[in-house]
């Protein structure tokens, strides 16, 4: 998707040079341009940069991309090996991964085949280089994650031996220094993206941002809340003067964002309705095992939960967010792409990482 408010002049015309012959050399372009060589290395660094071309030959990319923005950290996971006794110490198993809502949001789409990049922040520290590494190892382009001042984050979870979550702290300082100046950093990519996806683990002046960066572009958001406390701050941001094409609330997020009971089937539609009124096309609410309901101003679609033996509950409702979005730009109806996103998360309970290394498309299809 090739948006030309975010190209110069210049780098149309390079453009246009390399519809003709995508194999054409920077020398030839040069000529072509009446500039120098070193010049039109750089127009095409910045192409580059901005996801207008790919690879060598400088193949012209056209497949739409998503920007995620948010956190990135280390998930520190503890599973006791028999059910949890609290006050008291627990025998079980122990693992470290890279982790983050936006981080493994960007992982599981990138895994889908989807062009992804993500905004994030992460320490100066081995910690950080090691998340840097799986990230851009799974196929994210990492050029606009920062290096902070402050330790990379950590997400430490301990997990009942049926896989179930029983408590989790969250350590975010690096993602809260994340600011709108590293935001409007990545604007060219933002502007050319078919989807911006925001963590609502960002300071809220960073959200406000990055939302009205995207409306200014007129590119679609998927706002994920995270939890009731970030939602409760977020709430203000959802109204009509901050576009969002979707948001993902679990009941109790509803409930955070709109000030409504969602108790009932019928508190849920009535909260949904509530957000329709402040401007949000679609509202996903996440039901647990009891599946899903899709909320758009003409109706709304009840999904059932796919099954799957648990193994680890832990990114299950990231790559159902990924896996929706993937499905969207893939040209799936909604309710379509939400059905796809229920398998992307019964396959991610069913297994031990918080982002399945084996997903796919294809994999992914075959639940369905």
């Amino acid at each position: 998707m090739l948006t030309s408010m975010t190209l110069t002049d210049r780098e149309r015309e390079v453009v246009a040079l390399l519809r003709r012959d995508p194999l054409i050399g920077s020398a030839a372009i040069a000529a072509a341009l009446g500039t120098t060589r070193a010049a039109v290395n750089v127009h095409l660094s910045n192409l580059g940069k901005k996801g207008v071309i790919r690879g060598r030959g400088y193949v012209l990319s056209e497949e739409p991309s998503v920007v995620v923005i948010g956190g990135a950290n280390v998930d520190v996971k503890a599973r006791s090996t028999r059910a949890a006794v609290p006050a008291t110490s627990n025998p079980g198993t122990g693992s470290m991964a890279a982790g983050g809502v936006g981080r493994n949001i960007a992982e599981n789409l990138a895994r889908l085949g989807t062009r992804t990049h993500l905004v994030a922040a992460i320490g100066v520290d081995r910690l950080g280089d090691q998340v840097l590494a799986a990230t851009s190892g799974a196929g994210v382009h990492v050029e606009h994650v920062r290096r902070s001042a402050w330790s990379t984050g950590t997400y430490t979870a301990v997990l009942d031996a049926d896989g179930e979550l029983v408590v989790a702290v969250s350590d975010m300082a690096a993602t809260d220094e994340l600011a709108a100046d590293q935001v409007n950093a990545a604007r060219d990519l933002v502007a050319a993206a078919g989807l911006v996806v925001l963590d609502g683990n960002l300071a809220t002046e960073t959200l406000r941002f990055a939302l009205d960066l995207a409306a200014g572009h007129g590119t679609r958001v998927v706002l994920e809340p995270v939890s009731v406390p970030k939602a409760t701050a977020l709430a203000p941001l959802v109204c009509t003067e901050h576009p969002v094409y979707a948001i993902t609330p679990n009941r109790d997020e509803l409930a955070a964002l709109t000030g409504l009971p969602t108790r009932t089937a019928r508190q849920v539609a009535k909260a949904a309705a509530a957000l329709h009124d402040r401007g949000v096309e679609l509202v996903w609410v996440r039901l647990g095992a009891a599946g899903s309901l899709l909320s758009t101003r003409d109706g709304a679609t009840a999904l059932a939960a796919v099954p799957a033996e648990v193994a680890d509950v832990t990114g299950a409702g990231d790559a159902m967010l990924a896996a929706f979005c993937h499905a969207l730009l893939s040209g799936s109806e909604p309710a379509e792409a939400a059905a796809y996103g229920h398998a992307a998360a019964a396959l991610t309970v069913a297994s031990p990482h918080t982002v399945r290394p084996d997903l796919t498309d294809r994999l992914v299809r075959s639940l369905l």
